[in-house]
């Protein structure tokens, strides 16, 4: 698993996440954790590298809408091209026993063949290749946008910011500048991470 130095995170705002710490949150094994999500299956959890616990309520439904037709795109992309989607319920361990739940990724063919069977019945302990998280009207972009570059000292080599809203998307590459694109009349490249891949933005307007 790649080691990096983290980056600071801001931590959730009281209105879009409740925040989980204290010495028994911290104290739960990587198995506990698991099983305190599983028992909690109506929520997206996820943890930090000081193991404070953050709760994400479930979002409305315009913004479960919008991850559905994404997570739909890069579905039948990668039925065609392989590899392995998933939408926002999987979980991956990342270092210092982060976990991130992204509301779209992607792992290639190879890094899921590498996985064992009981690996694939937990949260992954893998980084996706790409990764697309959608701003629902409670999150924080800033949080958000923090979030995204953890997510790329982790190991991502593409990433997508979508603010439906205001219809701008934020692209995030390894070394390269955020690309800030405006408007959702358009396509998103997924070159050359994911060959042959665009996201339709129209799709997502409303």
């Amino acid at each position: 698993m790649k080691q990096v130095s983290e980056a600071p995170v801001p931590r959730p705002d009281a209105a879009e996440a409740t925040v989980l710490r204290g010495a028994l949150i911290a104290g739960l094994s990587d198995d506990e954790f698991f099983q305190f999500c599983q028992e909690n299956d109506l929520v997206r959890i996820e943890r930090t590298a000081d193991h404070e616990i953050s709760i994400m309520p479930p979002v409305g439904g315009d913004s479960s809408a919008t991850n559905g037709d994404v997570y739909f795109q890069l579905a039948l992309w990668s039925r065609r091209y392989g590899g392995r989607s998933f939408e926002s319920s999987v979980g991956f361990y990342l270092s210092e026993g982060i976990v991130l739940s992204p509301d779209v990724s992607w792992v290639p063919a190879a890094t899921w063949a590498r996985l064992t069977a009981q690996q694939r019945r937990k949260f992954l302990p893998v980084c996706p290749d790409f990764i697309i998280e959608v701003k629902s009207p409670s999150d924080n972009l800033k949080t958000l946008q923090a979030k995204m570059e953890q997510w790329l000292q982790h190991g991502v080599r593409l990433g997508f910011l979508l603010n439906t809203e205001t219809e701008t998307a934020y692209v995030y590459a390894p070394g390269q500048p955020v690309q800030t694109v405006q408007g959702f009349d358009q396509e998103l490249s997924g070159e050359p991470v994911l060959p042959g891949f665009r996201l339709d933005l129209r799709e997502l307007k409303s």
